[in-house]
């Protein structure tokens, strides 16, 4: 399994269209990119632990973790024209962003994928 982590934290002067927007944007690709196999959305849970959330360096609000069965379905959503709204969409309403895909395995698993390097 493909994960594609996003990372963002919108604009503090976002206004409520835009934010609307950058929502609507989001739910097209969701709903619209056949490739996806499971999209999770969500906003960043502060537990107060010291020594915990200021370990981090930067502070994101919000996080988008879509699955994808493999590579090449990774790619069609990363060339879908829905994709390229949404990228415009949340690069002019984010002060920040980051973006990661990841090989996902299993626990049973883990250790090949720790070997490989």
């Amino acid at each position: 399994m493909i994960a594609h982590v996003v990372l963002f934290r919108p604009k503090a002067t976002l206004s409520a269209d835009d934010r609307q927007s950058l929502v609507a944007a989001l739910q097209h690709a969701v709903e619209g990119i056949p490739s996806i196999t499971r999209a999770s959305i969500g906003k960043r849970l502060l537990l107060n632990r010291p020594g915990y959330e200021t370990l981090m360096a930067e502070h994101y609000e919000y996080a988008a973790i879509l699955e994808f069965a493999s590579e090449t379905d990774l790619r069609a959503y990363l060339d879908h024209p829905a994709h390229a709204e949404l990228g415009v969409r949340l690069f002019k309403s984010a002060d920040t962003v980051l973006a990661y895909d990841f090989t996902c395995v299993g626990p049973d698993a883990l250790a090949s994928l720790l070997k490989q390097g």
